[in-house]
């Protein structure tokens, strides 16, 4: 009895530990160590780290291991002499359980060890039967000694050649040896959880208490006895019980916390695992949003058809996965490895100039991520590839909200225009790296059909519920997600109407896009955290259909804040079921593939095509049925989409089983839209403007306008252009800027915000112009003067195309100046120029007196009689034009009233766009007084720059020719020289 309460004490006063820990514990350390001597270096002195003996930055991007600055260095030396404990416990602890007497190996193997604690380098022996450590080991080993040949290359380069940025990616593969090491010690602790091999830590003064051993398992795998290695005896312990590793659950045990579940290995690896499937997904959305930008570069400038269109078919490149051996090799291991990897080459595209080229390339990215993608879709039988799309749009919509509504790996960007390719490309290596060796997941079962054989639950499923509503609902929602969320800001743009009272009536995109990923977020945590059952029944519900169908409504029917509220639960709605509809399609089109993913991407075609018409009707054959049409192709989106529900009396959008979602799954789902969600609010914080916009000349009363038609963000080698139209307004100092074409929320231009680098980067006040539900090109008016109230006015287009225009009133130093910005119709369409033309003149007279600035794309000749524009602008509209004598002009206009005009200039339009940018200087006369009746003599008096005050003058840099001269391919055209007009005595009496 004494006996037995002794035992008992003796286990009370010692910690058991099993030795797995030791090994998780060495390779978070060593994790910690590395990756915190490289956060902290990139945070304190990114730029200092990557400089070398050869190059710095840009050229060089990404440092090497460790360097010598101050803190990281310290940080490291104090973690890795912590990690040096775990890692001679692990060399200790592996000699222990595989000695034997008949070998010397396991010594020599020890003794290696040893000095590879001291030397960081590696050898390990795996126990016999450990098959699974054994390949893993071979995998590692192999890909780290093939990454020594090209670091040896790269480094070759740097240290002989001289090559800038080769060190670069000498840095990556040494970066990789380093993780691979790692990778390769984490192995052991697979191995001592499946010898069961425990710490007993404590040592009871009694000699016959088994307390004191270190056990181990036998290493036969018919043998339930485990070994024990003790000091000086030998005897049997009891086998622990095995725990189930495919539980990625942490669960109590005896009411404890057990150690063990917070730092298995193997939860590790499935976070990691949910991670890489998360960036796969988030490049899938990158690629595929890529190629419809990519190929309307060429229509654009066509106006029209320009052949380009045909890469739409690589949309419907799934239809291959009805090859039945294709579609069970691309659900393989090697099969996504492979196809994702050559998927890759769509990032890689950003290095080429020429834009066929470049088509191509995308294209047949979309072909590999689509297969390779549409593949798990249709052989997954939970909601597991549902919420992964949801995810990686997500990712997608928040790294755009980052990088000023640009997708940073779009191949339209590279490094001078905002792009992150080459980093984009290096986590999709890692990301692979991890698929590569990812362990199979066995609580997952594949759906892949075989040929004559299928599961009995599937084939009754589709017998009771027809592919073809299934996949028409899954075309119609994967547009919808294109159409209206790849961008944070696009919801926003439908319901933006101006100003009102120096306040916008709605939202802005640049600081209220974080509520739309928010939204977007809660809708996709409503499938991850309701129970199966539960979800099942609401998100396939009627009613939920029709709160579906309500949010459309307001969104499309209202504006400013209501509309956008009615766009955020249209948000929610569209998120929230796309899980189930991924589900029903894979389970209806199980059998048939092939035919359920063709059509599917048919529609989704059908529907990129009518959402362009719906703007661009004057141009298309047949467009005259789509003019103005956005709410019947909204609402035939939603009538597709109702067949994802579930109807009274009807076999469409039936779900066979609940809609699955492990609880892992649901966990790491709402750790990552949290994630997100608060990503995207610290960006909102960080960019949220302290101060407003001041003007560039503040107290002068001088006011720099400007007009350009900028081709909807595309330069003309298919880039976009947002920063080189950034740097011209920075370098003119424009106080006021009229964009045309510039309504960019359509998937055909990627759903992005041509204002944003330079609202958030130089500070302006912005009015987007009528939005994508208006269907005309665009206008935008940037200005650094407060807003006081801006309307929105479509102009009167009987045949031709929408022509919009924003009539807007500043507070110019204090005195209130209307500004309107126009694109008018084209040539052809004579009946809409003179309509258009009368409604601008009407809106410029009823201002009267107040002094007006024009900015405007007119289409007409200078003094052009009736019926052409320019009479009715300039008498009917009771303004001036800029410069009378310049009769070399055609699209763009300037004409003003009310202020006096200092100087005007044309500036080339480089690469940016296809148009030139005008530029018109004024000066604001004094606070109350009315400048009326000026006379031409008066109001185009020539002089010299020199002539007039320095504020005046127009950057010098500018001043060149094609040949010599300019910035990046910009400068004084037409006249070669900036034209001023002199004012000695109006301009003083106006400043005073």
């Amino acid at each position: 009895m004494a006996g037995r309460n002794r035992k008992q004490h003796s286990g009370r006063d010692r910690l058991v530990v099993d030795a797995s820990y030791v090994a998780v514990t060495h390779t978070y350390l060593a994790l910690a160590a590395f990756g915190s001597a490289l956060l902290l270096g990139c945070a304190l002195h990114f730029k200092k780290i990557v400089r070398n003996g050869v190059a710095g930055y840009p050229d060089e991007w990404f440092p090497s291991v460790i360097g010598d600055w101050y803190p990281e260095r310290n940080l490291f030396q104090i973690l890795i002499a912590i990690t040096s404990g775990p890692r001679f416990s692990v060399v200790f602890l592996q000699y222990l359980f595989s000695h034997q007497s008949q070998s010397s190996l396991p010594g020599w193997v020890f003794l290696c060890g040893i000095i590879r604690t001291l030397s960081c380098g590696g050898i390990h022996c795996t126990p016999k039967g450990h098959t699974e450590s054994r390949r893993r080991r071979k995998l590692i080993a192999m890909l780290f000694f093939g990454s020594i040949i090209p670091m040896i290359y790269f480094f070759v380069r740097h240290k002989v050649y001289k090559i800038p940025g080769a060190y670069t990616w000498y840095s990556f593969f040494e970066w990789g040896l380093i993780l691979l090491d790692i990778l390769y010690d984490s192995i052991t602790g697979i191995d001592f959880e499946r010898l069961k091999l425990q710490i007993m830590l404590g040592r009871s003064l009694d000699p016959n208490d088994r307390g004191n051993s270190i056990t181990a398992p036998s290493t036969s795998n018919n043998s339930e006895t485990a070994t024990t290695v003790e000091r000086s005896t030998e005897a049997e312990q009891p086998t622990p019980s095995k725990t189930d590793a495919t539980d990625a659950s942490v669960k109590l045990n005896s009411g404890s916390l057990t150690l063990k579940k917070v730092l298995a290995t193997s939860q590790l690896r499935r976070v990691l695992s949910f991670i890489a499937d998360v960036y796969f997904s988030y490049l899938f959305w990158s690629i595929v949003t890529s190629l419809l930008t990519t190929l309307f570069y060429f229509s654009i400038w066509e106006l029209g058809f320009s052949g380009s269109e045909a890469a739409l078919f690589f949309y419907i490149s799934p239809v291959l996965l009805g090859i039945t051996p294709l579609l069970q090799w691309a659900t393989t291991t090697e099969g996504r490895v492979t196809l994702r990897l050559l998927s890759l080459i769509g990032l890689a595209a950003y290095k080429l100039d020429d834009p066929v080229t470049r088509l191509y390339v995308v294209g047949g990215a979309n072909l590999f991520t689509l297969v390779s993608h549409c593949a798990d879709w249709m052989t997954c039988p939970d909601a597991y590839q549902g919420l992964l799309l949801g995810l990686g749009l997500i990712s997608s919509s928040l790294s755009k909200h980052v990088n000023h509504s640009n997708n940073p790996v779009w191949p339209m960007l590279n490094e001078e225009t905002g792009g992150y390719n080459k980093t984009g490309m290096a986590l999709a290596l890692l990301a692979l790296l991890e698929l590569g060796t990812r362990p199979p997941a066995p609580h997952r079962t594949s759906m892949t059909p075989r040929k004559g054989v299928g599961t009995s639950s599937f084939r009754q499923h589709d017998s009771a519920s027809h592919w073809l509503a299934s996949s028409i609902a899954l075309g119609s929602l994967f547009f919808t997600l294109h159409c209206l969320l790849t961008d944070s800001s696009t919801i926003i743009a439908w319901s933006w109407t101006g100003y009102e009272s120096r306040k916008p009536r709605g939202p802005l995109p640049h600081l209220c896009g974080a509520v739309t990923i928010l939204a977007q977020s809660l809708g996709l945590l409503i499938p991850a955290v309701l129970p199966s059952p539960v979800g099942s029944a609401l998100l396939t519900h009627i009613g939920w259909f029709a709160y579906g169908c309500l949010s459309a409504f307001i969104m499309y029917n209202f504006r400013n804040w209501l509309g956008f509220a009615g766009g955020l639960n249209l948000a929610i709605f569209c998120m929230s079921i796309t899980p189930s509809v991924i589900l029903q399609a894979a389970m209806n089109g199980f059998n048939k593939p092939g035919r359920t993913l063709f059509l599917a991407f048919l529609v989704v075609i059908i529907f990129y095509v009518a959402n362009v018409f719906t703007a661009a009707y004057a141009f298309v054959p047949g467009g005259v049925y789509f003019r103005e049409r956005t709410n019947m192709v909204l609402a035939v989106q939603l009538a597709a989409m109702s067949f994802a529900f579930r109807w009274p009396k009807t076999r469409f959008g039936r779900l066979g089983s609940s809609l699955h979602i492990s609880r892992a799954t649901a966990a790491y789902t709402a750790a990552f839209l949290v994630v997100l969600s608060l990503g995207s609010a610290v960006v909102t914080i960080f960019r949220w403007p302290v101060i407003g916009p001041n003007p560039y000349k503040p107290g002068t009363g001088i006011l720099n306008t400007g007009i350009w038609t900028v081709h909807f963000g595309f330069d003309n080698a298919g880039r976009d252009s947002q920063r080189r139209i950034r740097d011209v307004i920075r370098d003119m100092q424009l106080d006021v800027v009229g964009l045309l074409e510039t309504d960019l929320h359509r998937t055909v231009y990627g759903n992005r915000d041509l204002t944003r680098v330079i609202t958030e980067e130089l500070g302006y006040y912005v009015d987007l112009g009528p939005g994508p539900n208006m269907h005309t090109w665009g206008a935008a008016l940037l200005s650094k003067f407060p807003i006081i109230s801006s309307h929105h006015h479509l102009l009167p287009s009987p045949h031709g195309e929408l022509a919009p225009a924003i009539e807007a009133v500043l507070d110019v130093y204090g005195t209130e100046v209307t500004v309107v910005v126009s694109h008018n119709g084209q040539e052809e369409d004579a009946l809409d120029r003179e309509l258009q033309s009368k409604e601008l003149a009407r809106i410029m007279a009823e201002s009267y007196p107040r002094p007006v600035i024009f900015l405007g794309y007119v289409v007409t000749k200078p003094h052009a009689p009736r019926p052409a524009p320019y009479d009715f602008l300039v008498n009917d509209g009771l303004m001036y034009d800029i410069d009378p004598h310049d009769r070399d002009r055609w699209c763009e206009y300037i004409l003003y009233r009310g202020l006096y005009r200092t100087a005007y200039a044309r500036v080339s339009r480089g690469i940016v766009t296809d148009t030139e940018l005008q530029i018109g200087q004024f000066v604001v006369p004094k606070h109350g007084f009315n400048l009326v009746n000026q006379t031409e003599e008066s109001r185009l008096l020539r002089a010299w720059k020199e002539q007039l005050p320095e504020d005046h003058w127009l950057p010098m840099e500018y001043y060149g020719s094609e040949r010599q001269g300019g910035v990046n391919g910009h400068y004084y055209h037409v006249f070669d020289t900036v034209r001023t007009i002199s004012y000695p005595l109006l301009c003083r009496a106006a400043l005073n």
